[in-house]
């Protein structure tokens, strides 16, 4: 018996030590990622000279690879060519989410002329993966050639992708939409009730420039549990908080922003938490963000089922399936209810 225990302490020192020199490695692995990126500016007169494209490492694990070449193989959308919206509606979708892109398009997408305002939605997405790659992308040719409202770039489409996503974005709007007014990020799961977004857009104390809306976060905490999804070691961010930003579910920002932001961009090494990244993308260029008029206008986490008053005063809230999105739209369109 005694011999059984000693054998079972040796087998059990041997398993603690294994596990400390795992935990060990992983954080110095992690130190080296976060000390090949910087979020400084490039020195004027530095390596290529001012302005030149950083030469970054391998992005690790809490960056992305956003090297400004991807092109756009698919904008054959009217959108801001033959027409001028006062307001765009992008909304990122993964390539096989036909559902939401459909459901959308019957309901707040396909709300073309509010308050007197054109109104224009298109789809974001990148490239499909998987054994069946080929067949999803000519499925997407086929709906394009249907309702020419999705714009497609060639990075490979994924959850840590989405930062590249909204750049291209940005990037897309900047080159073709300079004469909307205003630029509306929208993610698929959400109910948009357009006629208050466009409301609160004409609203005369609403800035025409350098206006970023949404939830805004202020003083979000950079969380330092290596077992978060959301973790972010010292060496990539050392401050304890985020500057401020719009919640990712959804912002609208007015159209001299995306040039701005994709001008100071080439200085921030992109994280893969995209709303962030556009928080210290306007923190760089002394800009905040600005709070709605109202809590009740932008919902991440709403009680369900809303209420006739939530669903009057709401722009956009999270919804939990297509059917309660268009339930929820169907019951924007009723007469309004008394508060």
């Amino acid at each position: 018996m005694d011999n059984w225990r000693r054998h079972f302490k040796r087998i059990f020192i041997c398993i603690c030590m294994g596990a400390v020199t795992c935990f060990l490695i992983y954080f110095y692995l992690d130190g080296r990622l976060g000390r090949t990126v910087s979020t400084q500016p490039l020195a004027a007169g530095g390596a290529g000279g001012a302005g030149a494209e950083p030469q970054w490492e391998d992005p690790g694990p809490y960056h992305v690879a956003y090297p400004r070449n991807y092109k756009f193989i698919m904008d054959d959308t009217p959108t801001c060519k033959d027409t001028t919206p006062f307001l765009v509606l992008i909304v990122p979708v993964a390539p096989n989410n036909v559902a939401a892109r459909d459901a959308i398009r019957k309901t707040w997408g396909g709300e073309k002329l509010v308050l007197d305002r054109q109104v224009e939605t298109l789809f974001m997405l990148g490239l499909p993966g998987g054994a069946d790659a080929e067949q999803q992308q000519e499925k997407l040719r086929q709906e394009n050639l249907q309702h020419h409202d999705l714009i497609q770039s060639n990075f490979q489409d994924s959850y840590r992708n989405l930062t590249i996503k909204t750049m291209m974005m940005l990037e897309w709007v900047n080159a073709h939409c300079v004469n909307a007014s205003y630029v509306m990020k929208i993610d698929s799961d959400i109910i948009l009730h357009v006629q208050n977004l466009v409301k609160l857009l004409l609203d005369p104390s609403t800035a025409k420039q350098n206006y970023m809306t949404g939830l805004v976060w202020w003083h979000s905490p950079v969380l330092r549990n290596p077992f978060n999804k959301f973790y972010m070691p010292r060496d990539v961010i050392a401050e304890p908080e985020y500057p401020p930003y719009p919640l990712g579910m959804c912002y609208i920002m007015s159209l001299d922003l995306p040039g701005k932001i994709l001008g100071v961009s080439p200085q921030i090494k992109p994280l893969y938490i995209e709303d962030v990244y556009l928080g210290l993308c306007l923190k760089r260029l002394g800009i905040s963000p600005t709070d709605p008029p109202a809590d009740t206008m932008f919902i991440v986490d709403p009680q369900h089922p809303l209420s006739g008053c939530s669903l009057s005063k709401v722009i956009a809230a999270t919804t939990t399936s297509i059917e309660q999105m268009m339930s929820y739209w169907q019951r924007s369109k009723e007469p309004e209810a008394k508060c």
